[in-house]
């Protein structure tokens, strides 16, 4: 069984959406991830070891930990903040 636990970070910027139809748009990627946790890109230099996915102008960050079978999700922030 995999093991998911959320960033409190991540939490923070969640909770700040007011927006219901993007709140339901990353629920539905973190399903998709959840699923399949290696669907995300593969990040390099700095964020190597993590993975992002796409979410209309968003990016959401998560780290799959094989080993441990484990999914952190870190961050969901806007593309031009990279």
């Amino acid at each position: 069984m995999l093991n998911v636990d959320f960033d409190p970070s991540f939490l923070e910027v969640i909770s700040k959406i007011r927006n219901p139809l993007m709140k339901e748009r990353i629920k539905k990627q973190i399903s998709k991830v959840i699923d399949n946790p290696e669907i995300g890109k593969p990040m390099m230099h700095l964020r190597k070891g993590t993975r992002e996915l796409y979410v209309s102008q968003f990016r959401l960050s998560y780290v799959y930990l094989h080993d441990a079978n484990k999914l952190v999700f870190l961050d969901f922030y806007h593309k031009d903040e990279q």
